[in-house]
């Protein structure tokens, strides 16, 4: 078994949770966007099982540190790899206004975007999780604030993408998967928010037909050939015993395919 992670610390743990099984799975560091590569060379050129685990670790999620929740102060990182990249910090102070409104609507699903980013690019510098939090919570009126979530929550997550690429990693990932992926066998992917379940869906819809030209094109130029069926048409989410044992599951929403 092969597992791939961007964090060092996940794939540390990991490594200290199995060890002393008879087969440990092979542990790499890196993006499951390129995941050809990183199978190959690992030795896993042709597997017959891909799963994506999609979203931040419960572990993640508790570490101030790393930034990524509302719930507690830390810096503005939320970096998968904190080796590399762009922090949340630097996108949020140096970002001109339109384009931060624009990334917490588009990733965030956001329709207080722009006033947020009025309130962020006001209060600049933001330092901490504390200081978003705080800003997001000013900028949208209290009659407003959802009811079954922080009204942080849309923006956090879009800070949390936009630091990673994740949807453009999720795109590139899943078409890795369907190249090296053994005829017959299975590729699953666990989402926990509507952009990532959706990326998922139009991925399978798409590669589980013969034709993707544009439904009013009379004739079919685009030579797309199937290499997908569709094992899941709906996704299958959490049970009420497992909703019950761990809440944070409430969101996930499980798509499988199969390999032609």
């Amino acid at each position: 078994m092969l597992a791939i992670d961007r964090d060092q610390a996940a794939l540390a743990a990991a490594a200290q949770r199995l060890e002393g099984l008879s087969s440990p799975p092979v542990l790499a560091h890196g993006n499951f966007a390129d995941v050809v590569a990183i199978a190959t060379r690992s030795g896993f050129a042709r597997p017959n099982l891909i799963v994506f685990d999609l979203g931040l670790s419960s572990d993640q999620l508790d570490q101030g540190e790393r930034g990524f929740s509302f719930q507690r102060t830390g810096p503005l990182d939320m970096r998968m790899d904190p080796s590399q990249g762009i922090t949340a910090a630097r996108y949020l102070n140096q970002l001109p206004e339109r384009e931060l409104a624009g990334h917490i609507r588009r990733l965030g699903e956001e329709r207080w975007a722009a006033r947020i980013a009025a309130f962020i690019v006001q209060r600049r510098p933001l330092v901490t999780t504390t200081d978003l939090r705080l800003a997001v919570e000013a900028a949208i009126p209290r009659a407003a604030w959802p009811r079954d979530i922080n009204p942080a929550t849309r923006t956090f997550q879009a800070l949390r993408m936009l630091v990673n690429d994740e949807l453009a990693s999720l795109q590139s990932g899943l078409q890795g998967a369907i190249q090296i992926l053994t005829p017959g066998g299975r590729m699953a992917a666990i989402s926990f928010h509507s952009l990532e379940d959706s990326t998922v869906k139009s991925c399978f819809i798409a590669e589980s037909k013969d034709c993707i030209c544009p439904p009013q094109q009379p004739v079919c130029t685009c030579a797309h050939r199937a290499s997908l069926s569709i094992v899941t048409r709906k996704p299958i989410r959490p049970s009420a015993d497992e909703l019950a044992s761990n809440p944070r599951s409430r969101s996930a929403r499980l798509r499988v395919a199969q390999r032609l």
